[in-house]
């Protein structure tokens, strides 16, 4: 146990990969440490090695080294930090951002973006953005940067919102002044997180900025809001969906037909009937026909 606490004599100060053996002895000694309160966390090298020790081969063990990590906090942060920026091992990469999710410490973040954006193995960025989901307000600066820039993929822009909406009601002031973004990217995922907030939270200004976004000059925008609004079953959108079904843009009009099926009120019916004789795209003729039928199925079962 001593010749494992006492390793940097034997390395050179280095971190060295460890025998099976003496990783759990590592793993055992430090847990033991914490439960007695004698743990030192500015022993620098005892950190570094712990960090190396989530290469290990054993999924348990790795998982053992990140919830200590995670325990310890802080002091660790920076030996995290730089595994994931630039280890070799794909395997400690990928647990250092696993950790850094439990940690959930702001000054994570710049380091947590580059990952996302740039390292080369999915599972690595997928647990950067959800650290940096897990991190919460101080995050969504650099998430909007991201949706509001040309040049990331569909895929990374995807994840950038489904993390906005993860933090949802946490940065919920910051998210309602971005629904009016010059980027129609921004504006969506706004949406998006919004209508998490109004589902945890049901307050009268979420749902206003949802229906208000259905008149928004994106399309993209006006569909994330129908949805939304249509999976919230929000009846006073009704006749803010039923004008939606006139747009010119004939994936608006899908949107809206949608939503009013999931809303599901008799109310919807003959304005769906009305638009469903206008309607000029062939494809989406069966979208409002499916839309009366569900709507009047529900309505009888409702009756019944």
């Amino acid at each position: 146990m001593d010749n494992i606490l006492n390793w940097e004599t034997q390395s050179g100060g280095s971190s060295v990969q460890l025998s099976q053996a003496e990783t759990d002895a590592l793993l055992e000694a430090v847990s033991k440490q914490l439960n007695q309160g004698s743990f030192n966390p500015e022993d620098r090298q005892l950190l570094k090695q712990m960090v190396e020790s989530l290469g290990d081969s054993r999924g348990m063990v790795r998982l053992s080294f990140a919830e200590t990590l995670g325990e310890i906090g802080k002091p660790a942060i920076p030996f995290l930090l730089d595994a994931l920026a630039n280890h070799p091992n794909v395997v400690v990469r990928r647990a250092a951002a696993k950790t850094l999710t439990l940690i959930a410490h702001p000054i994570a973040i710049p380091t947590l973006i580059r990952a996302f954006l740039n390292d080369e193995d999915t599972v690595v960025r997928g647990s950067s953005v959800g650290a940096l989901a897990r991190t919460g307000e101080a995050a969504v600066p650099a998430l909007l940067e991201i949706l509001a820039s040309p040049e990331p993929p569909e895929s990374t822009k995807g994840h950038a919102a489904w993390a906005l909406a993860f933090i949802g009601a946490e940065a919920k002031e910051l998210l309602y002044r971005e629904i009016s973004s010059n980027s129609a990217e921004v504006r969506a995922a706004v949406v998006g997180a919004i209508a998490k907030i109004a589902q945890e939270e049901p307050e009268e200004g979420a749902f206003n900025l949802l229906i208000n976004a259905l008149s928004d000059p994106a399309e993209n925008v006006r569909c994330e809001a129908a949805a939304a609004l249509g999976n919230l079953s929000h009846r006073p959108a009704i006749p803010n969906l039923v004008e939606l079904l006139h747009h010119a843009d004939g994936e608006s009009r899908k949107a809206a037909a949608l939503a009013l099926m999931k809303i599901g009120d008799r109310a919807a019916i003959e304005p769906l009937r009305a638009v469903l004789t206008q309607e000029p795209e062939t494809a989406i003729k069966p979208i409002i026909k499916l839309a009366i039928s569900q709507i009047e199925k529900h309505s009888e079962e409702n009756d019944w």
